[in-house]
C-alpha cells in the first residue's frame, strides 16, 4: 500500500459544498482506501491505496464525491515524497523576512503551460510575491491571504488550471501525518 494526500478544492467555504469530515472518511473507506485520516474541515485527507497514479486517484475521488454529494469538487492528489519536495523547495523560507503565517501553497491539478506562466511571472500586488514551480505556486502574502489578489481565482483564470491553496502550517502537518501513515 502507498500513502497519498488528497486536497479537496472549495469545500466547507461560506456554507458551500458542505462535507462532514467523518462522512468523508467513511466514503474513502467504503471506496477501499485504508488508514484514512482527515485534517481540519477544508478537505485534507491522508490515506493508503494500492499504488496508482495521482490522476487516477483524483478522478476516482471526484467521482465518489459527485455520486455521494451531487456536486463537483476538484481533487489534487500527492505522494508524501512530492509534499516533502514542496516543503524543501520553498524559495521564501530562507529569506530574512519569512514568516510561516504568511506562507501559502497553491497546488495545481497540472503544470500550467509555460507561455501562460511567462505572462504573469512579473505580476506584483504590493508586497505579495509568488513563485511557480511546475504544478506548485509558492505564495508569500505579508498582508494575509484574505487580502491578496493572488488567490485561487487569479491563478486559475490566468493559468487555465485548477488549484487549491493551503497555509504553510497545514502543508507541514499533512507531511507529518503522511510520514506517520507509512
Amino acid at each position: 500500500m502507498q500513502t497519498y494526500i488528497s486536497l479537496l478544492r472549495g469545500i466547507n467555504v461560506s456554507g458551500q459544498k458542505k462535507i462532514n469530515m467523518k462522512e468523508l472518511k467513511a466514503l474513502y473507506e467504503e471506496a477501499g482506501f485504508q488508514n484514512v485520516q482527515t485534517y481540519i474541515q477544508s478537505g485534507n485527507v491522508v490515506f493508503q491505496s494500492k499504488k496508482s497514479t495521482a490522476k487516477t486517484l483524483s478522478r476516482k475521488i471526484e467521482t465518489l464525491i459527485k455520486e455521494h454529494y451531487a456536486f463537483d469538487v476538484a481533487v489534487v492528489v500527492l505522494s508524501p515524497q512530492e509534499l516533502d519536495k514542496v516543503i524543501v523547495g520553498n524559495p521564501f523560507a530562507k529569506e530574512k523576512d519569512f514568516e510561516e503565517g504568511k506562507m501559502y501553497i497553491c497546488f495545481l491539478n497540472e503544470a500550467p503551460k509555460q507561455d501562460l506562466v511567462e505572462k504573469i511571472r512579473d505580476v506584483r500586488y504590493g508586497s505579495d510575491r509568488f513563485v511557480i514551480n511546475n504544478a506548485i505556486i509558492y505564495l508569500f502574502v505579508p498582508g494575509g491571504y484574505g487580502n491578496t489578489k493572488l488567490n485561487n481565482n487569479f491563478f486559475e483564470s490566468k493559468l487555465k488550471v485548477v488549484g487549491t491553496t493551503r497555509n504553510w502550517n497545514t502543508v507541514n502537518k499533512l507531511a507529518e501525518m503522511a510520514q506517520d501513515n507509512k
